[in-house]
């Protein structure tokens, strides 16, 4: 059986959304067909047995019309599509109109069909398209694609169900019902407004005849092209919604694997090439993406088994070459996903009982559910007074993207009697599901670390974004370099408006001049990356370092929720962020550098000054002042819980409310302060 994958990630896997203007219709008395000379009957058997035919009725009969949709078991459109279609199929049928589904792609078996037709309730017709036949008969291209004939056969509409899914796109709802309205119309003798739309989907696996003398194999070629880039996310059990480490498989997704590498959309990976190095840079060569373009070409030949190369290591769900010292679960029972809608950030908080400070040299996040688990953020909260650096991320989940092992000496300090707190992002896949994510950790000694990691922040929380504008950027701070630290990753975080991102070293902040880190011209909310740089940053070395965020709050950006809106710093997908999360790296002990020996000895003139005391009550002051800037709403000199966006709730509030009392005075913060300055 194979389980129900993530729609965001056939989301991101973008497959391409051509634009098409609507069919001009004449004013008649009937819908005006779109094929009016091609008569399209067709029978087969369904997966239940019986014969179903499609045949024209004498024109005297009653009006009927029949939706001919083409599906696919593995498409994750499909699966989201099939509830809706049921319903359709129930609110029409006294209407005199009939649904019937069609499976043409290769890979699909009988016995998927029949576990795909249980797992979403099918209640219409199903029908095994045997060698694409009727696909060819109707030019179907993609799955779903909807066909809607009247009584003699002839298409009155053609395309998407609904405009809710496109690529990279998850509405909250549909704006345009288009197949719902098409029927309504055609019911009540009306003019389809729209005749034709695009559908939008997975390719059709269709079986292609082989070319005689083509030179690329599967066997050969291919397979090494799929386990360096594909299989990765593509096998049993991991976030692909279709496997390929099968023959059968493979020349099913052939085409569509072609298309979304051609774009660009596969596999997963935003920075621009001209900037900066990263080690977990996701490419793929020219040479495999010819390879797989090829063997497609040429049919998608088998060939000779004993060209397959020896199988090398795969990552695993647990990711490390090590034993884990301790798992975590977010919770002691599964949390519970919706079939359909839009499931808001969820948090879990658990207790792991350290009694004693732990060092984490390696953490990685097991979702539960991969087919929902979008990403999963593990955050460590302190309890008061300990000695804590950072924002408090442990590590993250993020589909396609393993975690690095950080060098040798580097950890992450837990202190003692710390809570971990799960941020999980869940998208619906058309099914009820249930989710029990983990985290697990290896420790490493004290004595044996020599560098202590954690996560700073670069934040801009004083913008508003006007309605309607399609590049408005905004400038966010890294606002302190601690001694001897290294810059080893970036993770930028926008929501829906969010645009591109870019990380900057600045040598004039008034012309922005200065070296580009990492550029990220498309910024895709579908995908949190964290760029983890070839060779690590000394921030010493750096000049003023900030992040230039970008949105657009236009109509032209399809996924934004209301382009009329003025929106600012929020924790909900429809509000913004200007965040970028960054892990550095400082030596626990002096005079040493980023691979833990003895420092070089630096020119006086770039070491960092000690500050005297009048610059550390400066700094102290300037601090304090923004603090109650930003987060007292009514100004009346106390930070109150309710007045802090969610985020500063659950990760910094406890800081600075030393009497948890849920009020932060002056006081408190001038005593938190120091720590946070330095």
């Amino acid at each position: 059986m194979r389980s129900p994958r993530n729609l965001r990630f056939w989301g991101a896997l973008g497959l391409c959304l051509l634009a098409c203007q609507a069919s001009l219709l004449a004013q008649n008395p009937e819908p005006r067909s779109i094929n009016p000379l091609e008569l399209l009957a067709f029978s087969g058997t369904t997966i239940a047995g019986d014969k179903w035919e499609l045949k024209s009725s004498p024109s005297g009969d009653m009006q009927r019309w029949t939706v001919v949709c083409f599906l696919g078991t593995e498409c994750p459109l499909a699966r989201q599509y099939a509830a809706r279609l049921n319903s359709l199929a129930e609110q029409f049928a006294s209407a005199n109109v009939e649904v019937v589904a069609l499976f043409s792609n290769q890979q699909d078996s009988v016995e998927d069909i029949e576990q795909f037709a249980k797992d979403y309730g099918v209640g219409f017709a199903v029908v095994k398209d045997f060698d694409n036949r009727i696909a060819d008969q109707f030019k179907a291209e993609r799955t779903p694609e909807v066909y809607v004939l009247n009584q003699n056969l002839q298409i009155v509409y053609r395309g998407r169900i609904d405009d809710q899914f496109s690529p990279g796109i998850s509405r909250e709802k549909p704006s345009k019902n288009d197949l719902k309205d098409a029927l309504e119309n055609l019911i009540a003798g009306r003019e389809i407004g729209e005749s034709f739309t695009q559908a939008v989907g997975c390719r059709i696996g269709r079986i292609r005849a082989k070319v005689a003398d083509a030179k690329v194999t599967y066997c050969r070629d291919v397979i090494p092209v799929l386990r360096r880039n594909c299989i990765e996310c593509h096998r049993a059990g991991e976030i692909g919604p279709f496997e390929l480490t099968q023959y059968d498989e493979a020349i099913g997704w052939a085409e569509t694997m072609v298309e979304v590498v051609d774009d660009g959309r596969m596999p997963p990976w935003h920075a621009d090439p001209n900037h900066g190095a990263f080690a977990n840079a996701r490419t793929m060569s020219a040479e495999d993406k010819k390879v797989l373009r090829d063997w497609a070409e040429g049919g998608m030949p088998y060939g000779d088994e004993k060209d397959i190369p020896k199988e090398s290591e795969v990552a695993q769900l647990w990711d490390f070459k090590l034993v884990p010292d301790v798992t975590v679960k977010m919770a002691k029972t599964p949390y519970r996903i919706p079939a359909e809608g839009t499931v808001e950030y969820q948090y879990f908080v658990v207790d792991p009982g350290f009694t004693e400070d732990k060092w984490v040299n390696a953490a990685n996040v097991t979702p539960g559910n991969r087919s929902i688990v979008h990403h999963a953020i593990v955050f460590v909260r302190p309890p008061d007074g300990s000695s804590f650096s950072g924002n408090g991320w442990l590590t993250a989940y993020v589909p396609g993207q393993k975690p690095l092992m950080p060098p040798e000496g580097h950890a992450r300090k837990i202190p003692a009697g710390s809570k971990l707190v799960f941020q999980m992002h869940y998208t619906t896949n058309g099914v009820p599901q249930e989710d029990l994510s983990e985290v697990s950790m290896c420790f490493l000694p004290e004595e044996k670390v020599t560098h202590e990691v954690f996560t700073m922040a670069a934040l801009n929380q004083d913008f508003e974004i006007p309605p309607g504008a399609a590049n408005h950027s905004v400038l966010a701070d890294l606002r302190r370099k601690p001694e001897g630290a290294v810059l080893l990753a970036v993770s930028p975080h926008m929501h829906l408006r969010g645009k591109s991102f870019q990380l900057l070293s600045l040598e004039s902040r008034d012309t922005e001049a200065g070296e580009t880190l990492l550029s990220v011209p498309r910024y895709d909310f579908n995908w949190q990356h964290t760029y983890i740089f070839a060779e690590p940053q000394p921030l010493a070395n750096l000049k003023e370092v900030c992040c230039r965020v970008t949105f657009d709050n236009s109509p032209e950006n399809p996924f934004n929720p209301d382009p009329s809106q003025w929106v600012t710093w929020g924790d909900q997908t429809w509000e913004e962020m200007a965040v970028a999360f960054f892990e550095v790296a400082v030596p626990r002990f002096p005079g040493e550098n980023s691979s833990g020996t003895a420092s070089k000895p630096t020119n006086v003139s770039s070491s960092p000054k000690a500050a005297n005391p009048e610059e550390l009550a400066s700094k102290r002051q300037k601090f304090v002042d923004e603090f109650f800037l930003k987060l007292d709403a009514n100004k009346n000199g106390i930070v109150e819980l309710l007045e802090t966006p969610l985020s500063v709730r659950r990760f910094g509030f406890s800081k600075f409310d030393q009497d948890r009392d849920n009020k932060i005075t002056r006081t408190e913060v001038e005593q938190s302060a120091e720590q946070a300055i330095r």
